[in-house]
């Protein structure tokens, strides 16, 4: 009786707002998109910590520019996206998972690195090659860089990953693959631990927060929209690099 009463309060009791221990702002995914990128940037106010979500490279132009300004602000906390991953995993093993990262904007990531004569479909030596330049363009101090990358950050009742999180997980035992990938259930199941969710990877048309989870991916390389979330407490305030 006792557990069907509490049951029920659960799922009636309303959303606390989100709330970081010190107020921050919340980037989405950029896929290359240095100026639009630089412009949220001067908007963001001075006061919040900035974290962005990931997805650094892939399908914009810039992804070299990207890696190059983010990796020089020690004062932007980067956390690591699918297409970091992908990028990664064709470095240490190019035959197998070249094709499917050139397939998915690895080939504007090489461009912008000026790692030129590259096809959507390459034998294994020329993969092999192709990956050599790559790193060399890249640079070890870079490469370090993004391995390095975290898969999450939790501040107050705000956890902000790349993809989602499992909903019935406590926030710090979800697994890498799910913070970078997504979950199943992370988008059709409310979580019950009052923890709001601060997300990329999944385009939106416009950026904003319902049931726990705040979406900040408004497609930036394709729209040309690149869109932040400010939280300190109050109502969530959403920024976009536009005007």
């Amino acid at each position: 009786m006792l557990s069907s009463l509490f049951g029920r309060f659960r799922r009636r009791a309303p959303f606390l707002p989100p709330t970081p221990d010190t107020p921050i702002c919340v980037i989405g995914d950029v896929h290359g998109c240095v100026v639009q990128l630089e412009k949220l940037l001067n908007k963001l106010p001075q006061d919040h910590r900035i974290i962005l979500v990931g997805d650094y490279v892939d399908r914009g132009e810039c992804s070299a520019e990207v890696l190059r300004l983010i990796s020089a602000r020690p004062d932007i906390t980067c956390l690591k996206g699918n297409h970091e991953e992908m990028m990664l995993r064709f470095l240490k093993d190019p035959l197998e998972q070249g094709p499917r990262w050139l397939r998915y904007g690895g080939l504007q990531t090489l461009a912008s690195f000026d790692v030129r004569g590259v096809r959507a479909e390459m034998t294994g030596d020329e993969l092999t090659e192709c990956r050599d330049r790559f790193q060399e363009a890249m640079g070890d101090t870079l490469y370090q860089w993004v391995i390095g990358l975290k898969t999450w950050e939790m501040s107050g009742n705000v956890l902000v990953v790349h993809a989602g999180a499992d909903p019935n997980v406590p926030p710090t035992n979800q697994s890498e693959k799910t913070l970078i990938w997504g979950h199943p259930s992370f988008l059709k199941t409310i979580r019950r631990d009052g923890v709001w969710v601060v997300h990329g990877h999944t385009i939106v048309g416009e950026a904003g927060a319902q049931k726990g989870r705040i979406s900040i991916d408004t497609g930036a390389f394709a729209t040309g929209v690149l869109s932040a979330v400010c939280l300190d407490g109050g109502e969530p305030r959403f920024l976009t690099s536009q005007g």
